[in-house]
């Protein structure tokens, strides 16, 4: 049975619309550019930051257990 002009025009319409998302999607993959010494720095203080604050949680933790008379392993 042979597709009617306005359904082919639809099944051409729908390829080329995802032929120019899967090329726009690899053009923006392609143009990340690399990490720079900074952004690395950068990264690096805030994982030291997230640790340091999990650490102080920690020790408020225990200095209340403390307080409290509770005991934890």
């Amino acid at each position: 049975m042979p597709y009617s002009h306005k359904q082919r025009k639809r099944v051409v319409a729908i390829v080329g619309l995802a032929f120019a998302a899967s090329a726009l999607s690899a053009t923006l993959y392609g143009c990340q550019k690399p990490e720079g010494p900074a952004q690395k720095a950068g990264k690096e203080i805030d994982q030291g930051a997230a640790k340091a604050g999990q650490q102080i949680e920690k020790a408020g933790q225990s200095m209340r257990n403390a307080a409290t008379g509770d005991r934890q392993p």
